[in-house]
């Protein structure tokens, strides 16, 4: 067996999440309850964030669709778990968007506990995309969010969306104040992903790094 270098290995996670993210993508079903949440038998990576924050947007730039995600410019449009396969190798899941939101209280609260459940006993669940707005940084609501999921021992990654609007020395800032945050917590990936999906940029990279999270046996 001939050993990759480097990279070697970097060029063939990016052909590999080319390749994967390729695949036919549908719809599965939305699940506005927990017991509607289809069987978890494939690798799942779920796509979590503020409202507004641009997780429709992002997994449509992943699977190259317009119209897979429903997207809009109200925050708080999508009110249920959403969940699709890809290529029936993957299952992605869109989920509500957290904090400000242009619904009821009551759905609100009662959407974000959904998420809440989720993330505690998902199986199947490889990591959790934690998309954060570049313009705004962290939260209270997603440092909740992130405690949650180093209770449950949940495996999640930073993702930074709208990086076209932030300038490059603010954008490094933000990612070293970032990483000495989520150096203490025990389920945080340490690496911080960067995207804009206006110009394209940190997506071919975002696909590889969750390509290498599909174990060959569930590929097949």
């Amino acid at each position: 067996m001939v050993e990759q270098n480097p990279e070697q290995a970097e060029g063939a996670d990016t052909e590999f999440g080319r390749w994967l993210f390729a695949q036919a993508c549908d719809f599965v079903m939305g699940a506005a309850e927990a017991g509607q949440f289809p069987p978890g038998d494939l690798p799942e990576i779920a796509f979590a964030g503020r409202s507004n924050v641009g997780k429709s947007s992002l997994l449509n730039a992943l699977c190259g669709r317009r119209r897979l995600a429903r997207t809009s410019n109200t925050p708080g449009r999508t009110q249920q778990l959403n969940f699709f396969t890809l290529g029936g190798k993957m299952m992605l899941a869109d989920l509500p968007g957290y904090g400000f939101a242009r619904a009821p209280r009551d759905a609100v609260r009662q959407w974000t506990e959904l998420v809440k459940i989720y993330l505690r006993g998902r199986a199947g669940l490889r990591r959790v995309c934690l998309l954060v707005d570049a313009r705004h940084g962290l939260k209270d609501t997603d440092r909740e969010i992130m405690e949650l999921m180093d209770k449950a021992a949940v495996s999640y990654q930073l993702v930074l969306t709208k990086t076209d609007k932030v300038t490059g020395a603010a954008l490094d800032t933000l990612c070293l104040d970032m990483g000495g945050e989520i150096a203490r917590r025990p389920a945080a990936h340490p690496e911080i992903m960067r995207s804009s999906v206006r110009e394209g940029s940190g997506i071919l990279e975002l696909r590889a790094s969750l390509a290498r999270l599909a174990e060959p046996a569930d590929l097949g």
